[in-house]
């Protein structure tokens, strides 16, 4: 009930009747036997909006808001050459997914990554009529891995990542998680620089810039529908986290190179492990990273290193 709403004699004739109190606050209408004073609403003060809840990271999950990961190879022979194959399915009616949106100019992209974070691919299966994927891929180590999903399906709201395990046989020795470095090599000569810092739950902007021999590269070619494609995985989990490229080639004010920036927000504190895939000169090339969310200095902001992992 309303201040600004008047009891009405008949309103107060019921309340006498029960013997019930009314307590008339700013917002919120309290029925009960407590003066008002000191009522559970007052006590606890003026409603407040609840906040959104975090989007959670992807890729924890094997199925989500109606969908599944059908990972058909669940395991490899490290070394050897190996066709990963996989369905999305409908978890309804166990029907494989046939109809998806194109992002960044493909309608699946695989992301295959080891639990030491040291091996990382990113592929792009084919899919065949009945909706399986396939894709070859050669594992150098063995060990335990996580395979991503990332798509959207047709119709749906957005897009999804999910996540299933796979098994790479031979002898297995883990590495450690390379130590933060705010610069890491790539194959051909390339080295890029990585500025910007991973906050908790909040956005924040990370700057790579790419060069070669020391002079800085400014015809970067597009890749996947940007100068760039960044993927960041936390450490422990493998928490897939999506990464948004600031810009798009054609824009108009989006340049090729030397620098690229993303947007990212971390989930949470922890190690973070940061892939970039760059195309220059018609060949895709990666540099990764390895980042600390929610520490201070050194830590957050990782020196130049000449030393790439």
């Amino acid at each position: 009930m309303n201040t600004g709403l008047k009891i009405t004699a008949f309103a107060a004739a019921v309340a006498a009747t029960f013997g019930t109190a009314y307590a008339v606050g700013t917002s919120v209408d309290t029925v009960g036997t407590k003066p008002a004073a000191h009522s559970e609403e007052h006590d606890r003060g003026p409603e407040r909006p609840e906040k959104a809840a975090p989007e959670p990271p992807g890729g924890l999950a094997l199925s989500a808001q109606g969908y599944a990961l059908d990972l058909r190879t669940p395991r490899a022979t490290a070394g050897e050459r190996t066709d990963l194959r996989l369905r999305i399915t409908r978890e309804a009616t166990g029907r494989a997914v046939t109809a998806y949106d194109e992002d960044h100019g493909k309608e699946l992209h695989l992301i295959v990554a080891s639990r030491d974070l040291t091996t990382y691919r990113h592929l792009h299966p084919t899919r065949a009529a009945d909706g399986t994927w396939s894709v070859p891929a050669t594992l150098p180590k063995a060990g335990d891995y996580r395979v991503f999903a990332d798509f959207k399906p047709r119709g749906a709201k957005e897009k999804l990542t999910l996540g299933a395990d796979l098994a790479v046989t031979g002898r297995y020795s883990p590495a450690a998680l390379p130590r933060p470095a705010a610069t890491a090599a790539a194959p051909g000569g390339y080295e890029v620089r990585l500025d910007g810092a991973l906050k908790p739950g909040q956005p924040s902007t990370l700057t790579l810039r790419v060069s070669r021999d020391g002079k800085p590269v400014k015809d970067l070619q597009p890749y996947l529908g940007a100068y760039g494609h960044l993927v960041a995985l936390r450490s422990g989990d493998l928490a897939y986290l999506h990464v948004h490229p600031n810009g798009e080639p054609g824009d108009g004010t989006t340049k090729p190179g030397p620098a690229v920036s993303f947007t990212a927000t971390a989930p949470s504190t922890g190690s973070y492990r940061l892939f970039l895939d760059f195309q220059h000169e018609g060949k895709v090339r990666t540099a990764a990273f390895t980042l600390r969310s929610g520490a201070t200095g050194a830590a957050a902001t990782p020196k130049p290193s000449g030393h790439a992992h």
